[in-house]
């Protein structure tokens, strides 16, 4: 049987209307990219879709990037967001675009982003 929850335990355990889903993507820069080269098209990548979307990024990396995507808002990134993203990675000089499935980001972490 289900358990009734209040609203304000429902946002804190981020379940029922509380719930956020997002992606992870992951890609690799061609050997030998400068840093600053990195820099810009990281700078790129913020500028041009994620923050127009109202998406928000964190990821880490050097040659070889993986992250997180979700919405800057409590809410459900869609499939559209996904192909936004990956599409635009793959328009760039980049190798390995990897964007994964909707998933839970407070519930359903990929073990690769722990």
């Amino acid at each position: 049987m289900a358990q009734a929850r209040s609203r304000r335990l429902r946002k804190k355990l981020h379940i029922d209307e509380f719930q956020e889903l997002g992606f992870s993507v992951s890609w690799r820069f061609p050997e030998g990219t400068s840093v600053d080269d990195i820099d810009r098209m990281m700078d790129k990548f913020v500028d041009d879709v994620i923050e127009p979307n109202g998406l928000a990024f964190e990821g880490s990396g050097y040659l070889q990037w993986q992250g997180l995507v979700c919405l800057q808002e409590i809410g459900h990134c869609t499939d559209e967001h996904r192909l936004l993203v990956g599409h635009w990675l793959e328009g760039q000089s980049l190798t390995d675009v990897k964007v994964s499935e909707l998933f839970d980001i407070w519930w359903d972490l990929p073990e690769e982003l722990i």
